[in-house]
């Protein structure tokens, strides 16, 4: 067996303490408990910035500002220029063409604007289109945003011209030669009948020849349309004579549901190779494109020859004594089928029609009535612009008497009951298509329509 040896191993050593920096011994068991102080944070390393980080930073920055700014700004241009104007009314302004500066300046002074600056500002950056001279109609309390919108749009005021049907193309320049909005001269007087009465529009600084020449445009194209569609039964040969047919028409009547009556007449008178026998014609003969006698027609001028008289004269005159509108250029192409050769006033601006002479004359006897009745109430009723009597040596006893007019619409035999001269007369008198109270009509011929005797019985009598 074996002993254990008296030597031992030497035991293990004790391991040193660790040491607590900072650690101080408690003095007594209430600091034993208390927490001990935490160690300052580290340093932090300093870390130097290069050139180009520092300057992108500082751009980015500005950047944003500078954005925020501009949005700021446009917010307040914008609510700027949506608030109402200064201008109290509608009104017209005339912006010639120059520099958005000069317009700006120009607005400011006719009251549509406040702020010029604002307004250039408006139109140079917050439009892309360039503002357009011209004529425009600024409406009350319009802001700036809305003026630079009108100017960008170019819509300019319109203005309109009418002409009524029946005019003859020297009244017709004559009245364009009156508006001070048209500029520009007139070539030439047009042909008679070759412009379409109608009611134009057109812009301010627009040429007086330029609606000369629309006039013409819609002349052929309208009279193009109706001749294409007309009755084979009227008795014209050309659209040229269908134009000289309608101004007859027009002149004789200023009623529109007359007007294919009217023409009915005129057109069986040319089936049966009677004379027209017009009283318009007499007129334009003597003076021509004036278009207005300005006095009752005389019994010498019935009688004169000339080439537009159609009681001296068989069937249509040379050329139009008028420009006809579109609704009497209808009447001639589709008049009314009827029997009736003559017609006369009714005293109400219409007329009365007849088929045979002896109607014919119950009629005038009755007109007769209805004109002694209005000059017993107005004496000077039958005095006035185309209607003045005949000068004192215009005797009617010096005449010869006329008894060949069978079927005139207006015929006479040159006697006069209790030796009075005749006065003419209008059909329109005292109606609302009086010329002198309607300038829109120009019934501007007047008709004379003397005593009628009994026709003798001829070869020319029915």
């Amino acid at each position: 067996m074996f002993r254990r040896s008296k030597t031992q191993d030497p035991a293990p050593s004790a391991p040193e303490p660790v040491s607590q920096p900072n650690r101080l011994a408690p003095r007594s068991p209430s600091e034993a408990i208390k927490p001990t102080a935490a160690p300052p944070p580290p340093e932090k390393p300093v870390r130097e910035r290069g050139g180009l980080l520092s300057a992108v930073s500082g751009f980015l920055t500005l950047f944003v500002i500078l954005g925020l700014g501009a949005i700021l700004g446009l917010v307040v241009l914008e609510r700027q220029t949506n608030e109402a104007g200064p201008l109290p009314a509608d009104k017209v302004v005339v912006v010639p063409r120059s520099s958005v500066g000069e317009m700006a300046d120009l607005l400011k002074r006719e009251g549509v604007i406040d702020h010029p600056m604002l307004f250039e500002l408006t139109a140079r950056f917050g439009r892309k289109a360039a503002l357009k001279a011209g004529e425009y109609n600024f409406k009350a309390h319009a802001s700036i945003d809305d003026v630079v919108d009108v100017l960008v749009q170019g819509r300019p005021v319109q203005h309109a011209i009418t002409f009524p049907e029946g005019l003859t193309s020297e009244q017709i320049v004559a009245r364009l030669n009156d508006n001070d909005v048209l500029t520009g001269d007139i070539n030439e007087t047009p042909p008679e009948g070759s412009l379409l009465p109608d009611t134009y529009k057109f812009e301010r600084g627009d040429s007086r020849q330029k609606i000369l020449n629309l006039m013409r445009t819609k002349q052929r194209e309208v009279l193009s349309q109706i001749w294409a569609r007309r009755s084979p039964d009227v008795p014209v040969r050309t659209p040229q004579e269908m134009v000289t047919l309608a101004s007859i028409v027009e002149k004789e009547t200023g009623r529109a549901d007359e007007r294919p009556r009217v023409a009915g007449v005129f057109v069986n008178r040319l089936q049966k190779r009677m004379r027209l026998q017009s009283d318009p014609t007499i007129v334009y003969g003597l003076v021509g494109g004036r278009g207005t006698l300005g006095r009752g027609i005389l019994r010498s001028e019935i009688d004169r020859v000339t080439p537009y008289n159609t009681y001296a004269i068989e069937g249509l005159p040379p050329g139009p004594i008028a420009n006809p509108g579109r609704a009497a250029l209808e009447a001639v192409a589709n008049p009314s089928r009827t029997k009736d050769l003559f017609f006369v006033a009714d005293g109400t601006g219409g007329h009365v029609f007849a088929e045979t002479l002896d109607a014919h004359n119950r009629n005038v006897a009755r007109w007769r009535q209805v004109e002694k009745a209005k000059a017993a109430s107005d004496p000077g009723s039958t005095v006035g612009v185309d209607k003045v009597e005949p000068p004192p040596q215009a005797d009617p006893a010096a005449l010869p008497p006329r008894t060949g007019l069978p079927g005139a619409p207006l015929a006479y035999d040159g006697s006069e009951a209790n030796g009075a001269r005749s006065r003419a007369f209008d059909a329109s008198e005292g109606t609302a298509r009086d010329p002198l109270r309607n300038k829109t009509f120009d019934l501007n011929s007047p008709k004379t329509v003397p005593v009628l005797s009994q026709p003798k019985a001829g070869p020319g009598s029915r």
